[in-house]
């Protein structure tokens, strides 16, 4: 039987020895979190993007739900089949494919006579696209995304009569990334896909380079 002495000398070796085990473990698990990404999707979206250092080819792997304009047929179901309440799907005003036309088809409803902005003239339930006179005969419209409800009415409007400036896009700081998407499910078309989080938007009409450089520009409503 070991005597005294060297029973308290074999406990302080193993305490040292556990303490070094915790701290060598800390370090560790410091470090791997500094090198990876709790929101799982979007790296703009996280807290420390200032300084993460986690590579681009990370971040390019990782996706986000979008949708897909050409597919898109304006069913209403984006409005009513999201997790999120207003939807996180919301109408996009692509101003680099705007006529900026008097008579919107996207704004006003059909058969309308009287072009003004009173309520029963719109084709909008909500009133999301404002109407701005710019010049004769050019008017400006722009989406209050707080009011829109991603019905696609005034995109179905602006597809018939119009040049398809007005499009649906997922906005991705309301949505919640989703593993299977609620609206995905339930599109018709199949109009929704996942596409690269460096690369979240998916306009009819415009490439994507095109696309980046009139957001940069003001010539997408965002």
């Amino acid at each position: 039987m070991p005597n005294r002495r060297e029973f308290l000398n074999t406990l302080m070796r193993g305490g040292i020895l556990a303490a070094l085990g915790l701290l060598s473990g800390a370090l560790l698990f410091r470090k791997r979190d500094e090198n990876s990404c709790s929101t799982g999707f979007a790296c703009n979206s996280c807290s420390k993007s200032k300084s993460c250092s986690l590579p681009a080819a990370l971040e390019a792997r990782q996706t986000v739900w979008q949708l897909d304009p050409a597919k898109c047929i304006q069913c209403g179901r984006c409005a009513t089949s999201c997790v999120m309440s207003p939807s996180a799907v919301k109408c996009t005003h692509a101003y680099a494919m705007c006529g900026y036309c008097d008579l919107c088809g996207g704004y006003f409803k059909p058969g309308t006579k009287t072009l003004t902005t009173a309520a029963e003239h719109q084709l909008c339930p909500t009133n999301a696209l404002k109407r701005k006179f710019i010049e004769e005969p050019f008017f400006e419209y722009t989406v209050d995304e707080e009011l829109c409800i991603g019905c696609g009415k005034c995109v179905k409007g602006c597809s018939a009569f119009g040049n398809g400036s007005l499009q649906l896009q997922v906005r991705h700081h309301r949505c919640e990334n989703c593993n299977e998407c609620s609206i995905a499910r339930k599109c018709p078309s199949q109009a929704f896909t996942r596409v690269p989080a460096n690369q979240p938007s998916l306009l009819k009409g415009l490439g994507n380079e095109r696309m980046q450089d009139a957001g940069k520009k003001g010539e997408v409503n965002a």
